[in-house]
């Protein structure tokens, strides 16, 4: 007789990271749950600290005791950041934060908001924007996992060690994208793209394997890179350069498997309530980190002229173009993805 998939994970030690819902038995009406959820980031950045463990402690006081989630930072539980979403598909945790942008092409319908010159300058726009335009259009590219939530952050910004007034301040740059149409994006510009995670970036800019990267405000203090970099270039006004996109990703039987007075706590909290709460995040703590690289002297804030940034937009419009025809390959309809998404976009910037 072969091994049960219980005594294969035990034999093999890995029964630590498999999902707790499905090593119990049927959950019970005053059970309490334990789920893990693994993320790539260190425990002091800000997505773990102000957002993903308030979000826990929320659920955990509303059921009462009787939901609890984990959190496992900097890829405690194994595997690289490119594994995590099918470490929720497989089960081998519970759920998981993630960028789609991780794999490539995989996820074409969440391009849409990575492509330049789309996204708002605020998250509190961008991500209520991503998850109404993920409830209409991701079922079909996510139906291996639950997704609690998709959404997008703030302005991304350049960060380099020399300063960038104009497109040709950026000709042969070696600048870490966050994502492939990000990297596409700046090779038009003329710079030369490197894709990597962010947990790379300290090391790949203090060896100069790169000479800067662009991420948003929120993520310069976790990786060092107001101490790595001296020069911070932003894009005034809306739409901006790029942006990045999220999921809160969850095993399907772990979900569906919880007690339904669990799951509507755990509903209660994701979708439209976690992606607003992620966008508050994101500018709340990316104006202080600017106010405060600002403050301490050490490097230089600027932004481009709207002539120049109109130089930009034009130079990075072959960018749609070329993403318009390879997602038609995929039977999307890539024009009506952006128009889509601009429209949700340009709702919630009045709201």
């Amino acid at each position: 007789m072969g091994l049960s998939r219980r005594a294969f994970m035990a034999s093999t030690g890995a029964a630590l990271a498999a999902p707790a819902l499905l090593r119990s038995r049927p959950a019970l009406a005053q059970e309490t749950v334990t789920l893990k959820l693994h993320h790539f980031l260190s425990p002091v950045s800000n997505v773990h600290a102000k957002l993903l463990m308030p979000w826990t402690k929320t659920i955990e006081e509303q059921s009462r005791g009787r939901l609890k989630i984990e959190i496992f930072p900097a890829m405690q539980l194994g595997g690289k950041p490119p594994q995590l979403y099918d470490q929720a598909a497989n089960g081998v945790v519970d759920i998981v934060w993630t960028l789609p942008g991780y794999t490539p092409g995989r996820f074409s319908s969440t391009e849409v908001f990575e492509l330049p010159f789309i996204a708002a300058q605020k998250a509190t726009a961008n991500a209520p924007a991503a998850q109404e335009y993920g409830e209409s259009h991701l079922a079909k590219e996510t139906a291996d996992t639950k997704i609690l939530c998709f959404w997008a952050h703030d302005q991304g910004l350049i960060h380099t060690n020399k300063p960038i007034a104009k497109m040709e301040d950026l000709a042969g740059l070696k600048l870490r994208n966050p994502t492939r149409l990000a990297g596409e994006a700046l090779t038009a510009l003329g710079a030369t793209s490197v894709g990597m995670p962010v947990p790379q970036v300290p090391e790949a800019l203090a060896q100069r394997a790169i000479d800067g990267c662009v991420i948003p405000w929120e993520v310069v203090p976790s990786i060092k890179v107001d101490e790595l970099t001296k020069f911070h270039t932003e894009i005034p006004g809306s739409p901006t350069l790029y942006t990045a996109t999220f999921f809160l990703a969850m095993n399907k039987a772990s979900y569906e498997r919880l007690p339904d007075d669990l799951r509507a706590v755990l509903d209660e909290n994701s979708g439209m309530t976690f992606a607003n709460l992620a966008g508050t995040m994101w500018d709340t703590v990316g104006a202080q980190v600017r106010a405060k690289v600002e403050a301490e002297g050490k490097g230089t804030v600027s932004v481009i002229s709207d002539e120049e940034k109109a130089r930009w937009v034009e130079v990075t419009k072959p960018v749609h173009a070329k993403w318009i025809e390879d997602v038609k390959a995929k039977g999307l309809d890539g024009e009506a993805l952006i128009a889509s998404a601009q429209e949700l976009i340009a709702k919630y910037s009045k709201a």
